[in-house]
């Protein structure tokens, strides 16, 4: 993490102005500097139309009944890119330009998925109708006593023509 930070503020602005140096020695200072005022009113434009995109996904997803996940990446990610394309700089201009395009968003969303997942430690513990364990929960009591907490969740009920019969090991190897 100290490496990401020192990258970010203190390599970034020594590459954001050798470029712009190099830039201006290559089309002129005032170019350069309309060049910068103008790829800053850009991409405010474009923070503006893709974040009002990403919220209206992100409505929808919440009124189907989803879970909104890549729609508030897509929401932060649009974020950090109109964070990246109002500071002025060419090499953060191509950044935030890359989050907030949707394709090379969707390219940043799986690895940020990938890096995660590898990352993330799952687990799911179940308890025998009639346990000891069951009879705790249902006395209100953790199933273990070192651990002090429950999860809670909620349920629904499934009508019988939607519920798939479990299949008994013999039957899952045929």
């Amino acid at each position: 993490m100290a490496l990401v930070l020192v990258l970010l503020f203190i390599v970034l602005p020594i590459a954001e102005i050798y470029v712009i140096i190099k830039v201006g020695e290559a089309i002129g200072v005032w170019p350069t500097i309309a060049l910068l005022i103008l790829d800053g009113f850009l991409g405010a434009a474009l923070l503006r139309h893709q974040g009002r995109a990403a919220w209206r996904r992100f409505n929808e997803a919440l009124a189907a009944g989803r879970v909104p996940a890549r729609e508030v990446f897509d929401g932060a990610m649009v974020i950090v890119g109109g964070a990246f394309l109002l500071a002025p700089g060419f090499i953060t201009d191509v950044i935030g330009l890359l989050l907030l395009l949707p394709p090379s968003r969707a390219l940043f969303r799986g690895i940020a998925t990938k890096l995660a997942l590898g990352r993330a430690a799952f687990a799911v513990r179940t308890v025998s109708w009639g346990s000891k364990a069951h009879e705790s929960y249902r006395n209100g009591r953790s199933a273990d006593p070192e651990r002090g907490y429950d999860y809670e969740g909620s349920a629904r009920e499934v009508p019988d023509h939607e519920r798939e019969l479990p299949r008994s090991r013999t039957d899952a190897g045929s």
